[in-house]
Order: structure tokens, then C-alpha cells, then sequence
């Protein structure tokens, strides 16, 4: 497991959020997406999500499930597409919970410390799953909401602060790095909310994030501060640039951060 960083030290816990809550705020975010999805017309463009309505939204997650379970149930590295499609179910709502269903009865069944295979080395538990897709959840139902004219609400500043642990030291730190993704220049952003504190380092070599003691904020060439929630938002490209305050004559850099964060969770 990584090492966190809670504002006044360094501990060994592997989430900012105690895991037992995953699975809990992940059945709520769900039902919300399925009444959402529910009274949508499939059509409906979904801005953050270029391309896609919300139809392909929807349906998205439920091949997400699909694929975590399979990763759950697997040895190996499974494919990142299920290929079935919703023909399985009457509508997508009912697609979108059935592979909800299977994917909960199989995270149910296991202790969250308890091993499995993903795709981030630092994390191989269980619990990595009930994070994981207990984030993806809430961003895509943030982008259906704002494609059928509904104000995203709900999201705790708790989970907020998981959430920008998360999007940093896995997308940014791992997953933009096995992409091949690197910044033009090197540059550290440091990003702190409600007491806590990362630091995202990104350059021609490649990318890192940790988090950090709020005494070491000051090594950021620049500091990204806001309220946990707009701040979750703003680096998963589902809040304007506003959302946060930029300190520092380097706002370059924090650019560079949101940019590869765009490519890495695309």
C-alpha cells in the first residue's frame, strides 16, 4: 500500500476514506445514476464526455461493472471491453443494474484488505475495487446530471478527499505514466484541501503524485487550493477553472497538471 498523508503526518492507511463506507456511498451513487438515466432520453449530449449521449453514459458504466468483476474473478489481465452490449437486459437501466448487482454480491463477499488482482501495483485488494468504482460512479453521475440540466449534488467532502487522492497518486502517478504520458516542462503542483496536502510532479520523464504534510505545500511551484468537492471536480475536468484558486507565477504549471489528467482518465 502507498503511505498517506493526513495533513499532520504520514500514516499507512491506504484511503483517505474508511473502506467500509465504500460500498454503501456506491449503491446510493448508483440508484441515483439508474433514476437519472431512468427519465433521460438516451440522446441528451454529455458535454464532458465528448461524443458520447447519455445512452452510451449509462452504458458505460455498466461495462464497467462487468469488467471489474471479471478482473475479481480472474487471474490474468482481462479485456477492458465486455462486448456484450444490453441486449443481455430490457433497457440500459436494467443493464446498468445487473452488472452493478454481480459486481456488489462479488466485493460482498470478500474482506476489502483481502487479495485480488488490479491494475495498480500499490493497491492489490479488494478494496481497490470498491473505491475504484465507487469514484467512477460519482463523476459519470456528475456527467449525466449535467447533460439532462440537473445540479450535481451529494458528494460528502470526505469522499471528495478520497476522490482527489485517488484521481492523483492512480491517474497521474500510475496510470499516465504506464500511457506514456509526460509533461513538456518539470514542474510540481501541490494541491491542498481541508488539511491535506499532494504533490504532483510532471516533466519529460514522466509523472508522480504523493501526498504530502501540509509543511511541505511550499515545494509546489505552485499551490491548487479549494473546498474538497470543487476540487475533486476541477481535476476530473467536471468544474470550471474557477472552481479553485491558483497561488503562484507559475499558473503554466497547473495547467500541465489538468491537461494530463484530461488525457489520463479519458
Amino acid at each position: 500500500m502507498c503511505r498517506r498523508g493526513n495533513g499532520y503526518g504520514v500514516t499507512d492507511e491506504p484511503y483517505m476514506l474508511d473502506v467500509s463506507r465504500f460500498l454503501p456511498a456506491l449503491g446510493v451513487e448508483v440508484a441515483t445514476v439508474a433514476s437519472v438515466a431512468h427519465s433521460a432520453g438516451g440522446a441528451e449530449p454529455v458535454p464532458t464526455c465528448p461524443g458520447w449521449g447519455t445512452a452510451e453514459l449509462v452504458r458505460h458504466l455498466g461495462d464497467g461493472y462487468r469488467v471489474a468483476r471479471r478482473w475479481l474473478a480472474a487471474a490474468g489481465n482481462p479485456p477492458q471491453q465486455d462486448g456484450q452490449g444490453p441486449e443481455w437486459c430490457e433497457t440500459l437501466v436494467e443493464y446498468l443494474w445487473h452488472g452493478y448487482r454481480e459486481l456488489r454480491a462479488e466485493l460482498d463477499e470478500h474482506d476489502p484488505a483481502e487479495y485480488t488482482e488490479t491494475w495498480w501495483p500499490a493497491d492489490s485488494t479488494h478494496g481497490f475495487w470498491r473505491r475504484r468504482m465507487l469514484h467512477e460512479t460519482i463523476i459519470h453521475r456528475v456527467d449525466l446530471q449535467t447533460a439532462t440540466g440537473i445540479e450535481p449534488r451529494g458528494i460528502s467532502g470526505e469522499v471528495a478527499v478520497d476522490g482527489i487522492d485517488e484521481v492523483l497518486t492512480l491517474w497521474l502517478g500510475q496510470r499516465a505514466s504506464t500511457m506514456g504520458l509526460a509533461g513538456t516542462r518539470e514542474c510540481t503542483v501541490a494541491v491542498q484541501t481541508d488539511g491535506h496536502g499532494w504533490l504532483a510532479h510532471a516533466g519529460p520523464r514522466g509523472t508522480s503524485a504523493s501526498a504530502c504534510t501540509t509543511s511541505d505545500i511550499e515545494k509546489g511551484d505552485v499551490v491548487v487550493r479549494g473546498e474538497p468537492v470543487p476540487t475533486y471536480l476541477w481535476l476530473w475536468g467536471r468544474a470550471a477553472p474557477g472552481a479553485v484558486t491558483v497561488e503562484g507565477a507559475d499558473e503554466d504549471a497547473a495547467g500541465q497538471l489538468w491537461a494530463l489528467l484530461r488525457l489520463a482518465t479519458r
